[in-house]
């Protein structure tokens, strides 16, 4: 890998960016493909480390918990490196409302530049992509370990055109 690789994957796409397309598949096999939102609707990816680690569990259990006031804004879908058969056990579990999507090979995860090298996992962050599928906004936080501020993200929706 050249240096300038791993500095496009670790660090996040820039704000008016075009939204690299992906399609990966979610928690039932079912394909995700951010193309079929392309002029509809605007999408909210929630990138998260894991599948079954603490603050996930926690944040994840929460967005679920408060899913209408994203889904009412946009196309909502989270982002891990987790299996489809991990997802599949842990929303059961855990009765999450939402979709959560398997990238296992990083691919979407390096694209939009939120790759964690040293764990090889994606940090956590929030990409807004507006219905033109231009990156409206995007929030890496500084602390893995910690939740990320859903009134924020919700403000933030609230603003799209």
């Amino acid at each position: 890998m050249t240096t300038a690789a791993a500095a496009r994957e670790t660090t996040p796409i820039e704000i008016g960016a075009d939204a690299p397309d992906f399609t990966l598949p979610d928690q039932d096999k079912v394909e995700f493909k951010l193309a079929e939102f392309k002029g509809k609707k605007p999408v909210v990816l929630f990138f998260y480390p894991l599948d079954w680690s603490p603050t996930c569990t926690k944040e994840n259990a929460c967005f679920s918990g408060d899913l209408s006031k994203f889904s009412k804004y946009a196309e909502v879908a989270a982002v891990s490196i987790d299996s489809v058969w991990s997802h599949k056990a842990w929303k059961e579990k855990m009765g999450l409302k939402h979709r959560l999507l398997a990238d296992m090979h990083r691919k979407v995860t390096k694209d939009y530049g939120l790759f964690h090298s040293g764990a090889n996992i994606s940090q956590r962050a929030t990409v807004v992509i507006d219905k033109n599928g231009k990156v409206n906004w995007v929030k890496v936080e500084a602390d893995i370990t910690k939740e990320r501020d859903y009134a924020e993200v919700e403000q933030v929706l609230s603003k799209l055109k």
